[in-house]
């Protein structure tokens, strides 16, 4: 290829393309190029342009356009008289080796063919015609012809004029390539954030995880509280693993359900924390649904926690029924008591003549003292159900007034302490020394406290810890009865309080007793709860009472 040097490159006026001495055909070419160049903002769409209108404007067997922008990186196309070329005709080597050359060049295919720019069969010339930005080569225009008539110095200043055209605007395009890309991406990681802040604000555990079932979303709720695992620890990871608590099975129907059905569903859930304390959960499956293909993509869980909603519920249905209690003890306790206390009556009449003799002679005399015991001991367990039948009917407003909670406590387990009812059991009062006044009963609630600690020793029948405690919270007092016992199965927590409930052996208690303390703390304004672990052992129940308003 025959290089001429700069000093020996003749100075060219532009001329008209076919040598027609009209300059208005070169004008025109230059003024179209450069109006359809004024609105164009890609750098691709800019090399293709001008390469689609030099090759069609100088008769150009093939014209490629190269550049290497620093901001965008490469940017090739090229066209022959078909149309648009794959950009590969373009060899990476041969453009590299140009680069160290001194442009513009005009070289020919039968002089030294493998150094053409343009790997194509259908030209023997080759003009190059270099890009300049910022004083720097960075690209060149490449124009193929036939043979050598078919090039002449008018073509070769139309193409100079066209690339001084195409390096100004295809800087600019990048660099507006550039800033626009910058202000995608910022607006991008804004959304990001701005989507992640108001995950993060919802008061619900939410997760999002896709077909593979990998988390890809983990809000900040899912990392807080007993249950709450790091974002770090769970994104990208397979759903199953992160939740290897929950039994695998039942969480794969779960997704399975959603991505193919596509329908939302709704799951209550019911867990233990560590403390003991029973936790509701109104869980959703919602598939997020292609508009396009109509497959479900991602499937979103939300988990609300309803603890509260539930309590409420259960708190209105407990005194429904000790309102229905009430009204049947009301209607019914006496007339139930006048025959039992005639059962028993005549029940002891009959051991005071056993006792005496009056069937020494008869063979079922033995037969008839059990049995006569059966009955006054039944009839006796009737009445005692019959007086806490009792307790709901009556009204507990009491004789109020500021009452020491302490005081109470350390009374109360006094009292326990002198029962007896199992050995090895150790009782302990914890209380601060400033626990605010309540108003309340002190009968009453030392009665609700006597039942709670009472149960407590029955749950510890190999010996344990009684703690009663008291502790000064916003507004309230809470007063704590805790047991090291065998603790209460997380399918009974939430019947405990009912009227008859009980867990005990027939004969050992009515089920009256905790429905008793429910009734007395709620009169009060106050608050009964219970935490326990049946797997770890030990129960607390919890009466918070408002304290005195200054």
């Amino acid at each position: 290829m025959t290089v001429p040097s700069a000093s020996q490159k003749p100075s060219r006026p532009y001329l008209p393309l076919e040598e027609s001495g009209d300059n208005s055909t070169q004008l025109r070419f230059i003024s179209d190029l450069g109006r359809s160049l004024l609105l164009t903002v890609h750098p691709k769409k800019v090399a293709s342009r001008v390469a689609s209108a030099i090759r069609r404007s100088s008769g150009a067997e093939v014209c490629a356009f190269v550049a290497e922008l620093e901001s965008i990186g490469m940017v090739t196309c090229a066209f022959d008289r078909k149309g648009e070329i794959d950009p590969r005709a373009f060899p990476k080597t041969n453009f590299e080796k140009w680069l160290a050359l001194l442009p513009p060049q005009i070289g020919y295919r039968e002089d030294n063919p493998e150094e053409f720019l343009i790997a194509h069969a259908t030209h023997e010339l080759e003009y190059v015609s270099p890009l300049l930005i910022n004083g720097e080569i960075k690209g060149t225009i490449v124009v193929g012809f036939a043979s050598k008539k078919d090039f002449s110095e008018a073509k070769g200043s139309l193409i100079d004029a066209a690339t001084q055209m195409a390096a100004m605007s295809v800087n600019l395009s990048a660099h507006y390539e550039t800033a626009m890309n910058d202000s995608i991406n910022r607006a991008k990681d804004e959304h990001r954030r701005f989507t992640e802040a108001i995950l993060d604000a919802l008061p619900v555990s939410l997760y999002v995880v896709d077909r593979d079932y990998r988390i890809v979303t983990w809000n900040r709720h899912r990392e807080v509280g007993v249950q709450g695992i790091p974002r770090e620890a769970v994104i990208g990871h397979n759903v199953f693993s992160v939740l290897a608590r929950y039994p695998e099975g039942q969480v794969r129907d779960e997704f399975e359900r959603a991505f193919s059905t596509g329908k939302i569903e709704r799951i209550e859930q019911q867990t233990i924390d560590e403390q003991g304390a029973t936790k509701h959960w109104m869980v959703s499956k919602v598939p997020m649904i292609d508009d396009d293909t109509g497959a479900v993509t991602h499937v979103i869980t939300v988990g609300e926690d309803v603890t509260r909603r539930v309590e409420a519920i259960h708190a209105v249905g407990r005194a429904e029924k000790l309102a229905a209690v009430g009204r049947l003890a009301a209607g019914v306790v006496h007339e139930i008591n006048n025959p039992l206390a005639t059962i028993s009556a005549c029940a002891e009449a009959l051991e005071r003549r056993v006792d005496e003799g009056a069937f020494s002679d008869h063979e079922v005399e033995e037969d008839l003292a059990e049995y006569l015991g059966l009955i006054k001991s039944e009839a006796f367990r009737c009445k005692s159900i019959t007086t806490g039948l009792l307790d709901f009917s009556r009204h507990r407003k009491g004789e109020r007034h500021p009452i020491d909670v302490v005081d109470i406590l350390r009374s109360s387990a006094n009292l326990i302490s002198h029962q007896k009812r199992r050995e090895r059991i150790e009782i302990k009062v914890d209380a601060a020394a400033d626990v605010p006044l309540v108003n309340a009963d002190a009968g009453q609630i030392q009665q609700a406290i006597i039942v709670l600690g009472t149960n407590a020793i029955d749950a510890m029948p190999d010996g344990g810890i009684l703690t009663f405690r008291a502790v000064a919270e916003t507004n309230r007092v809470a007063i704590e009865v805790e047991d090291t016992g065998v603790g209460i199965p997380a399918e009974n927590l939430s019947k405990i309080f009912e009227p008859f409930f009980t867990t005990k052996a027939v004969g050992e208690g009515t089920g009256l007793g905790l429905a008793v303390c429910y009734g007395i703390v709620t009169d009060h304004g106050g608050r009964l709860g219970v935490r326990s672990n049946a797997d770890r052992g030990g129960t607390t129940f919890t009466i918070t009472l408002p304290v005195i308003s200054k």
